[in-house]
């Protein structure tokens, strides 16, 4: 990727984080990132498809966030035996190591609301779907209502960290799926 396309995407991000996505303009992400404008439309058609690069890099983050914790666990000797546990860690992490805002998908999600079939609606739905995959893949022993329990537990802690502090909501998180998760037994439910 070019760097002039990754300036561009990592001053959209801030800014769309920071401000959201109605309320920023393309000059302001051609002015903030140093590019010019007909840079900005070599890479994209509109400023909602890039909007929707931008979700899909902070998609693409995030699971990679979850999916390469298990490391920094076991070199940490930090690693719990269930899975679960380990991604609810994981995204406690995230609450606290990111410059919260809230989810970006469902802001995004809200700010296009009024076009269910927007293609960034579609976006922020399958970001959803696909972490509640990730969840019941990561134990398949586990049912997926306790999958689903446990995005619950995320999307909980991910609305509480915007209006508490992001520390107590990631501690909350960890504790809350230690007690639900942590038992050896599987439940049938």
């Amino acid at each position: 990727m070019s760097e002039k396309k990754e300036d561009l995407l990592h001053m959209a991000e801030t800014l769309f984080d920071n401000h959201g996505f109605h309320s920023i303009g393309l000059k302001k992400i051609v002015s903030e990132s140093g590019v010019a404008l007909m840079t900005l439309y070599n890479h994209f058609a509109s400023k909602d498809e890039l909007a929707a690069e931008v979700l899909k890099r902070r998609e693409e983050r995030y699971m990679e966030h979850l999916t390469f914790f298990d490391t920094y666990l076991e070199e940490n000797g930090e690693y719990p035996d269930s899975p679960f546990v380990r991604i609810a860690i994981a995204h406690a992490h995230w609450l606290t190591d990111n410059s919260y805002q809230g989810c970006l998908f469902l802001r995004a999600k809200e700010e296009y609301a009024s076009k269910p079939d927007h293609p960034i609606v579609e976006l922020a739905n399958g970001h959803k779907r696909k972490l509640r995959e990730f969840v019941q893949n990561s134990d398949l022993r586990r049912s997926p209502k306790e999958a689903l329990r446990l995005c619950l537990l995320i999307e909980g802690a991910t609305a509480l960290a915007e209006t508490e502090d992001p520390d107590t909501a990631a501690r909350e998180l960890v504790a809350i799926a230690e007690s639900l998760f942590a038992k050896t037994q599987i439940s049938a439910v």
